[in-house]
């Protein structure tokens, strides 16, 4: 296991990318990294993530419970630790799980390189951190292969969504970054049937449509929904609900509709 450091100033350099998470997120001050916080989604970093873990910040107290886990730190990460107060205080916020890690985002992956399972989540101006969170949990739990995210939806390793999605955006396979009409294209391309989620009555019924071979989950913005634009690229689905209620939240409809194709020869 690495060796400990304490630290007893606020302002010591090397917690720098500790200091004021809050406002780092806000922001987007990371400079090509991002925290993680609490236990599980320590683990999930340190044991199964394809992310190169910069350092972790632990109050003091979690050393000794936390131990089995720390044995799989490399020798090279330094494990920082601080009294309660003074990590509260270097955090700006109260850490209650006393357990952060901040690791770098490195090369993110091309959109080619999502392209090959049979199942695929696609989601198109998604700025709700706690709804990419979801998504990608619902991703996981439903065998989806990837996530596809465009440049308008905001960025899965922001610390909420890794804590919503239980840590399942640091090893889930995503692209971010284009346009939802690029996606469906190279994923039509690919051939993938592309299934745009949508209240809307002229959409054919969820368990109406027969479910081919390779499926992408096509999901857009709460409120606003997806574009024509898009929804005229792809196939229209609709899931059938109640008469006078016409919709769920975002992640719930990404949950129905993976649930709907996993598993399916």
């Amino acid at each position: 296991m690495s060796k400990t450091v304490s630290i007893t100033n606020s302002k010591d350099p090397r917690i720098a990318p500790y200091t004021a998470i809050r406002e780092r997120d806000l922001t987007g001050g990371t400079d090509g990294r991002f925290i993680v916080e609490g236990k599980v989604t320590l683990g999930i970093l340190l044991q199964r993530s394809r992310f190169e873990v910069h350092s972790l910040f632990l109050c003091e107290t979690r050393l000794e419970p936390l131990a089995d886990l720390l044995k799989s730190v490399p020798n090279h990460v330094p494990i920082y630790t601080a009294p309660q107060g003074l990590m509260d205080e270097i955090a700006g916020f109260p850490i209650h799980r006393g357990v952060l890690a901040c690791a770098k985002k490195g090369d993110s992956l091309n959109l080619s390189s999502l392209i090959g399972p049979k199942r695929l989540l696609i989601l198109n101006q998604i700025s709700n951190h706690d709804n990419v969170g979801a998504a990608f949990r619902n991703a996981a739990a439903f065998g989806a292969g990837g996530v596809i995210l465009d440049a308008g939806s905001c960025d899965p390793l922001y610390r909420k969504a890794i804590r919503v999605s239980s840590g399942s955006s640091l090893w889930l396979p995503y692209h971010h970054g284009g346009t939802g009409s690029e996606h469906i294209k190279a994923l039509k391309d690919a051939g993938y049937a592309v299934w745009a989620m949508t209240p809307r009555d002229s959409a054919i019924p969820l368990h109406d449509m027969p479910i081919p071979e390779k499926v992408a989950i096509l999901l857009g913005a709460e409120g606003t929904g997806l574009p024509d634009r898009l929804i005229e690229q792809a196939d229209a689905v609709r899931i059938p609900m109640s008469t006078g209620f016409d919709s769920v939240n975002v992640a719930t409809a990404g949950a129905i509709a993976l649930s709907a194709v996993f598993n399916a020869d």
